[in-house]
């Protein structure tokens, strides 16, 4: 059943919204400060209706960080967090001249898992003097764009999604070794959100390889006009990043980008991501 989620009203705190598409500013709420029940619900029916939510001037510390996030599930690890690192929560993210590049790409986090991630929390550490935003597309939005015809094909087609195809290279490693521990995953084309209702795409630029059953010529076709869906304008917000700043994203409606136009400056930024569960589609 579907749940409206734009009707809502937020007692605790003001939502500015970033565009009519996807993504709005949270005012009024200290993340450092300890946090009721009431206030987590208000959070998570925000992060709902926008899919993405920002907040600023936010001095918190990693632990603080991880805490914040242990609200809305249970937390994962990154294979790419440091074994030795003391908070394994985090995954640190730093981009420089040495490594640009890598990360301006339509996706949705760790798709390659089983269960994919309720969400990511992402914390701004050192920025670029201009440059670094981050854009979000809604993939909800983007579903609702597609033909009556083409939203009847895609639905009930399988993709997988595959480790291997960003941290092989990342990480060093031969991609069966990855495959042992992180084998690729068949995930639908069309998920249904399984809080909302609502059908969105589920396939990215980053992770998914092919579709089942359909020719590897068909497959790349629909997959690149699928892919191309987030990038259409109407869909998006774009986030300008300052000290302080925060941004919770759910990672089962939205995908991101992270601009690579800021070298040679550096770029680093903290995630703590929340587990979620295996996606569906229900007809």
């Amino acid at each position: 059943m579907n749940i409206h989620v734009g009707a809502e009203a937020f007692a605790r705190f003001e939502a500015r919204r970033l565009s009519p598409a996807i993504g709005a500013e949270l005012h009024g709420v200290d993340l450092s400060e300890p946090m009721d029940d009431a206030l987590v619900g208000e959070i998570r029916k925000a992060l709902l209706r926008y899919k993405v939510i920002f907040f600023r001037d936010q001095d918190i510390t990693r632990e603080q960080h991880i805490a914040f996030a242990r609200k809305f599930g249970e937390l994962e690890i990154h294979p790419a967090t440091p074994k030795d690192q003391e908070n394994a929560e985090v995954l640190r993210i730093a981009h420089n001249a040495s490594n640009k590049g890598q990360e301006n790409f339509w996706h949705s986090d760790v798709t390659w898992r089983a269960e994919p991630s309720l969400g990511s929390i992402l914390r701004a550490i050192e920025l670029p003097q201009v440059g670094g935003d981050t854009l979000f597309s809604d993939m909800v939005m983007a579903y609702e764009g597609l033909s009556e015809k083409m939203k009847e094909f895609c639905c009930g087609l399988t993709a997988v999604h595959d480790i291997a195809r960003v941290f092989a290279k990342r990480l060093g490693k031969d991609p069966k070794e990855l495959h042992d521990k992180f084998p690729p995953q068949e995930h639908p084309v069309i998920r249904t959100h399984p809080e909302t209702g609502e059908r969105l795409i589920y396939v990215n630029t980053a992770f998914t390889s092919h579709i089942k059953d359909l020719s590897k010529e068909e497959s790349d076709w629909l997959l690149q006009h699928l892919y191309s869906q987030a990038a259409v304008p109407e869909y998006q917000c774009r986030f300008r990043w300052e000290v302080g700043s925060i941004a919770f994203w759910d990672n089962r409606a939205c995908q991101h980008y992270a601009a690579s136009d800021y070298f040679p400056d550096v770029r680093v930024m903290e995630r703590v991501t929340i587990a979620g569960d295996g996606p569906y589609f229900e007809a």
